[in-house]
């Protein structure tokens, strides 16, 4: 796909699991069998504490990160912090309560449904040192070092400009700044039915970069002390208890074969880097 064109599928994708269907990285409903609520669940699963889960209003936790990046930043009072593609802004509401009042916390998303989300979100929570900017993350409508830390989960694999995410992240943060991001990036080629897949590409899969090309992207732009602090493996598992494998495999014929070399190739990475204090 050209890149306006996954823009488009990408915000389009949002836009309906904004609206309460669809499935991007993560399940499609907010409530189970036997009462469980499936995001909560889900975001546990990924390093969330029940505190985490439970500190949010209702709606701002979608389920669709595959780490937990606030856990990770070290954030401190006062700070500014930018999350990258905020959704419905569970992240920037737990980083909202690091910062405190004295702090600012800036959410940026392309999709206009996802904003109308979050903002209601954080008027519910009466989130004051909160904000929601529409905008790409290639494109980042923020002034030059104007925030101390950037977190990001599970988005930036969706950008087809990856390079200009990262130069974007360097130029916003303050020099000294930090980044901290959660990922899904491949240690192996995708099979070539999954790389055509529209489904895939939204849920994060098919617009996935090979693991050493995404930590390069990073460096190139500046950043320096880029570490991958945790690595998970998706296994074989995923087949079986994903809920984009299920949609991949009943609508759109992949075959189990590839859906487990799918398993095999996926990672869930945390990365961190500085930017120089010069």
């Amino acid at each position: 796909m050209k890149e306006e064109e996954i823009r488009k599928t990408v915000r389009l994708g949002y836009a309906q699991v904004a609206k309460g269907s669809g499935s991007c990285c993560g399940p499609q409903k907010t409530s189970g069998c036997c009462g469980i609520d499936v995001n909560k669940e889900a975001s546990k699963a990924v390093g969330y504490t029940d505190k985490d889960v439970n500190s949010v209003p209702d709606g701002a936790n979608l389920g669709l990160g595959c780490g937990n990046p606030v856990a990770l930043a070290s954030i401190k009072e006062g700070e500014t912090v930018l999350d990258l593609g905020s959704g419905a802004g569970f992240d920037c509401f737990l980083a909202a309560q690091r910062v405190g009042k004295n702090g600012r916390v800036i959410g940026v998303d392309m999709t206009p449904e996802m904003l109308e989300k979050a903002r209601e979100n954080a008027a519910k929570g009466s989130y004051e040192n909160v904000e929601f900017r529409l905008g790409e993350i290639e494109n980042l409508p923020v002034a030059d070092n104007e925030v101390n830390l950037i977190i990001s989960n599970c988005v930036i694999n969706l950008s087809p400009q990856k390079d200009k995410v990262f130069q974007e992240a360097y130029r916003a943060l303050k020099p000294g700044g930090r980044l901290m991001v959660s990922d899904i990036v491949l240690v192996e080629d995708l099979p070539e039915s999954i790389q055509k897949s529209v489904a895939a590409y939204i849920s994060c899969l098919a617009g996935a970069a090979r693991k050493e090309t995404y930590l390069d992207s990073i460096k190139n732009a500046g950043f320096l002390d880029v570490k991958v602090i945790d690595e998970t493996s998706f296994g074989t598992e995923f087949v079986s208890t994903d809920p984009t494998a299920k949609q991949l495999l009943e609508e759109e014929k992949v075959s189990k074969d590839d859906l487990a070399r799918v398993g095999k190739a996926v990672r869930s990475i945390k990365v961190s880097a500085t930017k120089s204090g010069k």
